[in-house]
C-alpha cells in the first residue's frame, strides 16, 4: 500500500531538549507527531490551515505552524513546546505577566501566542504596542480581545529591558 499517510518515514529529532526518533506516517503534522505521539498536548490543532496560531511551536529558534508543517520535515530539527519552554522557565515572566494581567480566559490561544511573544521579544528592546499586534496578528484570540494580551508583553518587555540595563 502506498499513500501519504500509509507510507512512513524515520525521524530523528530533538524536542524540549531530548533527542526522540520515531516512525511516522508521512502525511502526518508535526502538531499532531507532538499531540500523539509525544503527549504534548500544549500545541492544540484548531482551524488546520495556519491561520489562528493555536499550533504554534518552535521549530529551529523560530515560531511556526503545527499544523503546516509535516512531522518529517522535522527531521534533524530543534523542536520546542511551551511544555519545554515552561519546564526551562525561559517564558515564566510571560506566564505570570499573562495571569496577572488577565491576558488568557480560556487559555487555548495562550500557548501559541506564548510562543510567538517569545519570538518577538528575542529580539530585546521594548516593541511599540502596534509593533505588538502586528506580530500577534496571526495568533486568534477570542475570549480577551487582546489589550491585556498586550499589556502583559509589553509588560514583559520592560521589565527585561530594565533588567538588562541595571
Amino acid at each position: 500500500m502506498t499513500g501519504l499517510f500509509r507510507d512512513k518515514v524515520d525521524i530523528a529529532l530533538t524536542v524540549n531538549g531530548e533527542p526522540v526518533e520515531a516512525r511516522v506516517p508521512a502525511g502526518q503534522h508535526l502538531v499532531d507527531f507532538l499531540r500523539a505521539s509525544l503527549g504534548l498536548t500544549g500545541a492544540h490543532a484548531s482551524c488546520e490551515h495556519g491561520v489562528c496560531g493555536a499550533c504554534t511551536v518552535q521549530v529551529d529558534g523560530k515560531a511556526v505552524r503545527g499544523c503546516l508543517m509535516l512531522a518529517a520535515q522535522a527531521d534533524g530539527a530543534e523542536v520546542w513546546t511551551v511544555e519545554g519552554l515552561s519546564d526551562t522557565a525561559e517564558i515564566n515572566d510571560l506566564q505570570e505577566a499573562f495571569v496577572e494581567r488577565n491576558a488568557l480566559q480560556c487559555g487555548f490561544c495562550t500557548p501559541g501566542m506564548l510562543i510567538a511573544v517569545k519570538e518577538l521579544l528575542a529580539g530585546g528592546g521594548v516593541p511599540s504596542r502596534a509593533e505588538i499586534r502586528e506580530h500577534l496578528s496571526g495568533n486568534y484570540c477570542r475570549c480577551t480581545g487582546y489589550e491585556a494580551i498586550v499589556d502583559a508583553v509589553e509588560t514583559v518587555a520592560r521589565a527585561r529591558a530594565e533588567r538588562g540595563a541595571a
